[in-house]
């Protein structure tokens, strides 16, 4: 048995790609009865893929974009890409600014939790009493950014952290001298901390899911490979999430869903790079799958192209030739349609 008070954790890499490890110090963990969950959380429909609604909301004065993320529970690039035309740092009050809280489930057994790493968003499905719906709650998170790729495949969590403390690696504190910054050799919990005052270790050596103090970042790709998140979400989700729980971490940059007989489609380009053919691909198998109609491909490529990270409506292509309207008698009069 693990000593909670004074053990020190196996170690883990979360700010470095480098074998060069953190250490988590492991404190004794109780249970945050008293914490108020986030927002995000909804019952699962019966058909379909689909839960949530966008909504807009006007700017208080003084707000910026990510203050409005932060408070509805949405990450940077989501609401960026949501309101195109609003300034980040100084929108003008009063204006209103939209909401992407509606989404497609990712295609994958709904299960425990998971982590959609094109989306910037992490899905949990947590056991229900069996007199309870089931249901998914899911939040906004920060990955790593390029060169520091958070790793793919279905894990699980093998060891949970309450205010841990941070021991940076060489690998970083290197870093951060290039950069002008003096790191020291431990990082204890606080306001400093970048693990934030939670963290989830994964069995894949060197990552986990934490907390930030930076909760800005969440909805980017700044880390060096583990899963930032807000920290009143991670602190709510703390007690709930179980050692042992699957953790699926996918790259889906291209959703489809159903709901109500019609089909959406979700994308999640970025700035610098674009749909790639094999992700259309994989899109039309999967609405191939889902619906024998014939699909419009111009107007897919174009909602994967300009979908904002919404989910946006499919129509059907209409193949039921037109019909001549019949001829009135005034066309008979005129002689329009006559053969001679």
């Amino acid at each position: 048995m693990l000593n909670k008070a004074n053990a020190l954790l196996p170690l883990v890499r979360c700010l470095s790609r480098r074998a060069v490890p953190l250490v988590l110090m492991l404190l004794p963990a109780a249970v945050m009865a008293n914490d108020e969950a986030p927002h995000g959380r909804y019952t699962l429909p019966d058909t379909g893929d689909m839960v949530g609604e966008a909504y807009k909301v006007d700017v208080r004065e003084g707000q910026t974009l990510l203050d409005i993320a932060h408070e509805h529970n949405v990450g940077y690039e989501e609401i960026r890409h949501s309101n195109p035309d609003t300034s980040i740092w100084a929108p003008d009050a009063g204006d209103e600014v939209v909401i992407p809280a509606r989404y497609i489930l990712p295609p994958v057994r709904r299960e425990g939790i998971v982590i959609n790493l094109a989306e910037l968003r992490l899905y949990y499905y947590p056991d229900t009493a069996k007199d309870e719906p089931p249901r998914v709650e899911t939040y906004p998170i920060g990955i790593g950014r390029d060169g520091y790729d958070t790793p793919l495949g279905v894990t699980e969590t093998t060891t949970k952290v309450r205010n841990p403390a941070w021991y940076p690696p060489e690998s970083i504190r290197q870093e951060a001298a290039e950069n002008g910054e003096t790191l020291p050799p431990k990082v204890p919990a606080g306001k400093d901390n970048p693990l934030g005052s939670r963290a989830i270790l994964l069995d894949l050596p060197g990552y986990l899911i934490h907390g930030t103090n930076r909760p800005d970042g969440v909805g980017m790709r700044v880390s060096h490979g583990c899963v930032r998140m807000m920290p009143e979400t991670i602190e709510a989700l703390f007690p709930r999430i179980k050692v042992g729980e699957r953790v699926n971490i996918i790259d889906m940059p291209v959703k489809v869903g159903r709901e109500n007989g019609q089909r959406y489609v979700q994308s999640f380009p970025r700035d610098d790079q674009q749909i790639e053919m094999g992700d259309l691909l994989h899109a039309l198998e999967e609405i191939d799958e889902a619906d024998d109609r014939p699909v419009d491909y111009a107007q897919l490529r174009q909602a994967l192209e300009n979908s904002g990270w919404q989910p946006t409506v499919l129509a059907p292509v209409d193949e039921t030739p037109d019909e001549a309207e019949p001829q009135q008698w005034y066309d008979r009069v005129a002689g329009i349609g006559d053969a001679s």
